[in-house]
C-alpha cells in the first residue's frame, strides 16, 4: 500500500468515498498529501499548525458521515446520469425543492423530488440540464466542466508593512463553510475575527448541528448588519485589516460597499469566495467538487469524493492566499472560485487501488466551545471600532 493511500484510508476520507455497499476508493489519495503541502504552506508563513485531516474531515466526524455512492455525504446533492454523460445538483434549501417541478417541466410532480429530477435527467443531455437548472438559480455542474485556476490577485490599495495575521482585525461576512473556515483560520494565527451576518438572513450552518457551527465559528465576536445599512457596514470594512466575503458580486458593490468603494486601512485584504469563476452562479462544496471533476471511481461509474471537498479546501487556499499577501504587504483583493480550487487537486494523478477493505471512519475534532450567539457581541464590536477610529483616545 502506498504512502497516500494509507494516509488517505487512516484520515477517514476513504470511508467517505466510494459505493455505500462496496470497498472505500483510494483513487483520490494524492488529494490529502497536497493538501497536507499546503498546510505546512500555512504553518510557514503564520507559524501556527493546522490539520488537512481535521479540515477535510471535521464536519463528517461530527456527524457521523459515511459514504454514500452517487448521494453526498451530507445527503443534499446528487450525480445523476443524464443521456450522454453525468452531472450534479444541489436541493438544499426550500426554493431548491420548490424549483423542481419547473426544472423537470411538470405541473404533476411527486413527493419524491429527486425521482422526478432523475427520470427528467435521463431523458436529456447534460449541458441541457444544467442550463435549465442554471436559469432557476439552481445549484448544478457538469462533471469535469471547471479548469484549474490559481486566486486571481489584484492590487486594490495602499501596501503595509509585511505582517502575519496576529493582531489583525478580520471582518468575516461570508456563510456556511468555505468562508467561515477560512476566518477560523485566520482566528486560529491570532487574528480578531467579527461575523457579520444578515439579522433577517443568518448564516444557514446556525441551523444546523450546533457542533459544525461552532466547529467553524467558534471564538468570533458575532454581530448582525444589514448590507442596506450602509453607514455600519462602512465602519466594519473601513476598520478591517482583512474582509472575507462570500455574496453574489452585485451585493455589495451596488450599495457601494465593495473594495473599491470603501477607503480601507493600509494593508487591507480584500478575498472573495465564489462557487466558479463565472460571476454569479451559485454552488455548494459537492457541485463544486464534480464541476472540477475531483470525484471517485467505482465499477457503476463516478462517486462523490469525500465530504463537500470543495468547500474545506477553499477554505485552506483562500487562507495560505490572505497569508501571502499579508506577507507581500497586501493592499489586494483575492478572489477565489471553490471549483477551481478543486480543479487543481482533480488534476493530480490518481491512485491505483491497493486491494485492500480496511478503511477508518473521520475522528471528530476536539469539541469546540460554542460560539456566540447571532448577535451576542455588538457591545465588543463597536468598542472595537471605535479604538480603531482613535487609537490614542
Amino acid at each position: 500500500m502506498t504512502d497516500d493511500a494509507a494516509a488517505w484510508r487512516a484520515s477517514g476520507l476513504a470511508w467517505l468515498t466510494g459505493l455505500p455497499d462496496g470497498a472505500a476508493d483510494v483513487s483520490r489519495a494524492a488529494v490529502l498529501a497536497r493538501a497536507d503541502a499546503v498546510t505546512a504552506r500555512w504553518s510557514a508563513l503564520t507559524g501556527t499548525a493546522a490539520s488537512a485531516s481535521e479540515l477535510l474531515t471535521g464536519r463528517a466526524g461530527l456527524l457521523g458521515l459515511t459514504r454514500r455512492g452517487r448521494v453526498s455525504a451530507g445527503g443534499a446533492t446528487r450525480l445523476l446520469r443524464a443521456t450522454d454523460g453525468w452531472w450534479a445538483l444541489t436541493l438544499s434549501r426550500p426554493d431548491d425543492v420548490a424549483a423542481v417541478p419547473a426544472l423537470v417541466e411538470t405541473d404533476h410532480a411527486t413527493d419524491d423530488s429527486w425521482a422526478d429530477v432523475a427520470r427528467w435527467a435521463a431523458g436529456t443531455t447534460v449541458t441541457d440540464a444544467v442550463a435549465r437548472a442554471r436559469l432557476l438559480d439552481l445549484p448544478c455542474a457538469a462533471l469535469g466542466e471547471a479548469a484549474p485556476a490559481a486566486p486571481v490577485v489584484r492590487a486594490a490599495g495602499e501596501r503595509h508593512a509585511p505582517c502575519r495575521p496576529v493582531g489583525l482585525l478580520v471582518v468575516d461576512l461570508s456563510s456556511m463553510w468555505a468562508g467561515p473556515s477560512c476566518a477560523q483560520l485566520l482566528r486560529r494565527a491570532g487574528a480578531t475575527v467579527v461575523k457579520v451576518e444578515s439579522p433577517g438572513r443568518p448564516d444557514g450552518t446556525r441551523r444546523g448541528p450546533r457542533a459544525v457551527f461552532d466547529w467553524l465559528n467558534h471564538g468570533k465576536l458575532c454581530c448582525t448588519a444589514s448590507f442596506d445599512d450602509v453607514d455600519a457596514m462602512r465602519a466594519l470594512l473601513s476598520a478591517a485589516d482583512v474582509v472575507v466575503e462570500s455574496s453574489k458580486p452585485s451585493a455589495l458593490r451596488r450599495r457601494g460597499l465593495g473594495p473599491d468603494d470603501v477607503a480601507g486601512r493600509p494593508g487591507r485584504v480584500w478575498v472573495t469566495i465564489t462557487g466558479h469563476a463565472a460571476e454569479g452562479r451559485v454552488a455548494f462544496g459537492d457541485d463544486a467538487a464534480v464541476a472540477a471533476g475531483l470525484v471517485g471511481r467505482s465499477a457503476a461509474g463516478p462517486v462523490f469524493c469525500a465530504d463537500a471537498i470543495a468547500d474545506p479546501l477553499t477554505g485552506l487556499h483562500a487562507a495560505v492566499a490572505v497569508a501571502e499577501s499579508l506577507h507581500r504587504g497586501g493592499g489586494e483583493e483575492i478572489r477565489v472560485a471553490m471549483s477551481a480550487v478543486a480543479a487543481t487537486y482533480a488534476a493530480l494523478p490518481e491512485t491505483a487501488d491497493d486491494g485492500r477493505a480496511d478503511a477508518r471512519p473521520p475522528v471528530p475534532p476536539p469539541p469546540a466551545p460554542p460560539a456566540s450567539a447571532l448577535d451576542g457581541d455588538w457591545s465588543a464590536v463597536r468598542r472595537l471600532l471605535d479604538e480603531r477610529r482613535c487609537p490614542t483616545c
